[in-house]
């Protein structure tokens, strides 16, 4: 256990503090949680650089300390009206459809290496900001203008174009699987 992991864990403990806030109605806490997660996000991570604390528990736990504090945030902003509900339901079900994709190749003994995308780290950083920006509006009673809608238009065209481009590299991944795999020719 590193002390990489543990800011990493920390962070997921953070995650129903900041959907308590918001269900709450404690917008400036939870405006702050989800500041500290991001923060430790970067923390995490350069710790593990500088001093060499990369494991294989961290390369899993950090992802679902992202997805699962993101996911909540935007599920929850769904629900009280915050953000578009078809936005959510295409968010978290690209997310559904991924774990899905990896799921089936690793039972079909044809795991496929989870790799983030550049279309995927640019749905990612759209779908932080706009919860950011939400979680700030909401917080300082603050109005961004146009902010919002844009960051709205901006996370749909990342989150369909990040799920087509891993459709992609899965169904190219599981052809080669039909070519050479342990049940080629049945």
């Amino acid at each position: 256990m590193t002390v990489a992991n543990m800011i990493t864990i920390l962070r997921l403990l953070l995650v129903p503090a900041v959907v308590y806030c918001l269900l709450a109605m404690q917008w400036q806490l939870a405006f702050a949680g989800f500041v500290v997660a991001g923060i430790s996000d970067g923390v995490d991570g350069f710790v593990a650089r500088r001093f060499n604390q990369r494991s294989r528990l961290g390369g899993y736990l950090d992802p679902l300390a992202d997805k699962l504090l993101l996911v909540s945030v935007f599920v929850v902003l769904g629900f009280m009206g915050e953000l578009p509900l078809w936005l959510v339901i295409a968010a978290v079900s690209r997310d559904a459809l991924i774990l899905c994709a990896v799921l089936l190749s690793t039972v079909m003994a044809n795991p496929v290496e989870i790799k983030p995308l550049m279309v995927s780290k640019a749905n990612t950083a759209a779908q932080i900001v706009l919860a950011a920006v939400v979680l700030a509006e909401l917080a300082f009673a603050a109005d961004f203008g146009p902010l919002r809608p844009a960051l709205i238009i901006l996370s749909a065209l990342l989150t369909v174009a990040s799920a087509g481009a891993y459709l992609l590299a899965w169904t190219r991944h599981m052809g080669k699987y039909g070519e050479g795999g342990p049940h080629a020719g049945q």
